[in-house]
């Protein structure tokens, strides 16, 4: 079940045409202090491609019937202490929620100018998103509150929309480091996930005006023609575009590479080999950069 608002701060353009057209960049809003931050890279991101913001607020249905049965009990996040979850008190913390999402998504897109919507909807997040996230839309989903903790598995939602999203996933967090500088993307042995993936970098170096360095992992070898296309679409600043040689795709040694090359911002194909290795979603889980998942 779902509810649709939308709001204008300018821009005239029916909201169908323009998705139809160049897509949206959806955002999941779930009140934690990372999804607000994710927000904000999505309104920055829409900005630049010049489309529209769609807020996306889940109310867990699993959630909601688990306040249902008498035996439920919640613990307070300062307290500790254990207390009966009670369905009105749910209920009304929901809507508090969903209204400071309203807020904050309208303040972030007034702050830049263009068109929002929110939709509130009531169900399973992975399929309430897949609802309504098309190929060209990108998703963007902070990496705290829809993933487990650094260091530990990523959560069931961003697993599902990383497997399942038609379009580009964002896995967003905040950075510190200056030195990170470069765009890192990983090919593998499959054309038509490599262009994606090539595009989506170039895409994020022109935004961001850093370089790119390609990733090759052990026994991938693209034909020197098809290599070549890929790096000249890569080579967008004019600055020179890197090739790197991973002789296994081993997580440990993947994050090594990726600590040597200053990496800013990590973009992979959910095709890539690295998604097989053992340990390849606690690395996904650790990274502290923005990493984009390409169909």
């Amino acid at each position: 079940m779902t509810a649709m608002e939308m709001q204008t701060v300018s821009n005239t353009a029916k909201p169908e045409e323009r998705a139809s057209a160049r897509g949206r960049v959806l955002v999941l809003i779930d009140g934690s202090r990372m999804s607000y931050a994710a927000l904000e890279a999505a309104v920055d991101i829409a900005g630049k491609r010049g489309v529209d913001v769609l807020g996306v607020f889940v109310e867990e249905l699993n959630l909601v019937r688990s306040a249902g049965y008498g035996f439920s009990r919640e613990v307070g996040s300062v307290s500790g202490i254990s207390r009966p979850l009670d369905p009105g008190i749910l209920e009304q913390r929901m809507q508090r929620l969903a209204d400071q999402a309203r807020a904050a998504l309208v303040r972030a897109v007034k702050q830049r100018g263009g068109r929002q919507a929110l939709s509130i909807a009531r169900g399973h997040v992975v399929d309430e998103v897949l609802a309504l996230a098309g190929p060209e839309d990108l998703l963007v989903l902070g990496r705290a509150g829809w993933s487990s903790p650094a260091g530990a598995r990523l959560g069931s939602t961003a697993r599902g929309l990383i497997r399942q999203s038609p379009g580009h996933v964002l896995l967003w967090c905040e950075q510190t480091l200056r030195s990170q500088n470069r765009v890192v993307v990983f090919l593998n042995d499959h054309d038509d996930a490599n262009h994606r993936a090539a595009l989506a970098a170039a895409e994020i170096s022109r935004y961001y005006h850093q370089p790119v360095t390609i990733i090759l992992g052990a026994g991938i070898e693209p034909a020197s023609e098809r290599l070549d296309a890929i790096k000249q679409d890569l080579d967008v600043l004019g600055a020179g575009t890197r090739l790197r040689v991973l002789s296994d795709t081993n997580p440990i040694r993947v994050a090594r590479l990726l600590r040597e090359e200053g990496a800013s911002q990590l973009v992979i194909s959910r095709e890539c080999a690295l998604f097989d290795e053992p340990g390849a979603e606690q690395l996904l889980a650790a990274l502290t950069l923005p990493v984009t998942v390409t169909p």
